[in-house]
C-alpha cells in the first residue's frame, strides 16, 4: 500500500512538473495581436500634446500621474470597450526627450515567458505590475491581453489648443528599435515572436518582424558611437493632402528628414526632436 501511495504521490508531482514545464514553453513565441500604443517621454506633456494635437485628427485625453498630466493622443474613435491605440505623452523628469516604449497585444499574457526568457541565458526578471519586458538593451517592451486600449482614468482633456489636425489617425505602423548588435539582438526577438515573423535583411541591413495587424517591429544595428534607442515610430494615417501636411509642418517648425529608404512615409521630428513617421493606409 505504502507503495501504491509513493507512486501516486511521485506521478502528481511528475504532472505538475509536465505542467509547469509546457506552461513555460508555450509562453514564447507570443501569440501576438500586434503593436497597440507606444509612449513618449517630453519636458512639457502639455506642449507636446498641443504640437500633436495640429497633426491629428483625433480625441485628446489625459490623466493625473503624481504631479503632473499624462496626455494620450488616440489614434481611432473611441469605442465603448476603450480598444484604441494610442500616443502617450508623460513627463521626462530629468531624462532627455525620447520614445520611452511600446506595447504589443498578446492573446495570453503569460509571465512564465520570464522563465522561458531566463532559461535561454537572457537573465531578465519578470516583468513589473506595468508589464515592462526590457530587451539585451533594456529597450522596453509592454505586454498587455486584451481587454487593454484607452485606460479608465484618462478623460478627455480640457488643454486649450487649436486642434486642427490634418491627418486621421488609424493606428500605430511599425517601430524601428537601434540595438548595439544584431547578432545579440536576433535570439531574443526570434524567440519573443517566432522565427515565422521573421523576414529577411532588407537592402539597409535591417530586420523586420511582421506582427499581426499588418504591424511591424524592426531592428538596425546601432552605428559606432550611437547608442541603443527606440529610433523612431510611424503612425498608419487614411489618406490625405500632402501639400497641406507639408505646409503645416513648416508652421510648426518640425524638420523634414529624407526618407529615401521608405520613400512611401512623410518623415520628420516632433517638437521634441523625436523621430516619427505618417504613412496613408493603403
Amino acid at each position: 500500500m505504502k507503495h501504491a501511495v509513493l507512486a501516486t504521490v511521485m506521478a502528481a508531482a511528475i504532472g505538475v512538473w509536465v505542467v509547469a514545464e509546457g506552461a513555460a514553453s508555450k509562453a514564447l513565441p507570443l501569440d501576438n495581436l500586434g503593436l497597440e500604443h507606444l509612449d513618449i517621454i517630453v519636458p512639457d506633456p502639455a506642449a507636446s500634446a498641443r504640437f500633436y494635437s495640429r497633426l491629428f485628427k483625433s480625441a485628446l485625453h489625459q490623466q493625473p500621474v503624481r504631479d503632473a498630466l499624462r496626455y494620450f493622443v488616440l489614434l481611432g474613435d473611441l469605442p465603448a470597450d476603450r480598444q484604441v491605440g494610442y500616443i502617450a505623452i508623460g513627463a521626462a523628469g530629468q531624462r532627455q526627450p525620447a520614445i520611452g516604449h511600446y506595447c504589443v497585444l498578446a492573446t495570453v499574457y503569460d509571465r512564465a515567458m520570464a522563465s522561458a526568457l531566463q532559461d535561454a541565458g537572457f537573465g531578465i526578471a519578470g516583468a513589473g505590475p506595468t508589464g515592462m519586458w526590457p530587451d539585451p538593451d533594456r529597450l522596453e517592451l509592454q505586454l498587455f491581453q486584451p481587454p487593454a486600449g484607452l485606460v479608465t482614468a484618462a478623460v478627455p482633456s480640457p488643454l486649450q489648443t487649436e486642434r486642427d489636425g490634418l491627418l486621421a489617425p488609424r493606428g500605430v505602423d511599425h517601430m524601428l528599435l537601434r540595438v548595439s548588435s544584431l547578432e545579440k539582438s536576433l535570439p531574443y526577438y526570434r524567440m519573443v515572436y517566432g522565427t515565422a515573423a521573421e523576414r529577411p535583411r532588407d537592402a539597409n541591413g535591417r530586420v523586420w518582424f511582421h506582427l499581426a495587424r499588418n504591424t511591424r517591429l524592426g531592428l538596425e544595428e546601432a552605428a559606432p558611437g550611437q547608442a541603443p534607442t527606440i529610433a523612431h515610430y510611424a503612425i498608419t494615417v487614411a489618406t490625405f493632402d500632402r501639400s497641406a501636411f507639408d505646409a503645416r509642418l513648416r508652421e510648426l517648425k518640425a524638420r523634414v528628414l529624407l526618407s529615401a529608404d521608405e520613400p512611401d512615409v512623410v518623415r520628420f521630428t516632433d517638437d521634441n526632436g523625436i523621430i516619427l513617421e505618417v504613412k496613408a493606409a493603403s
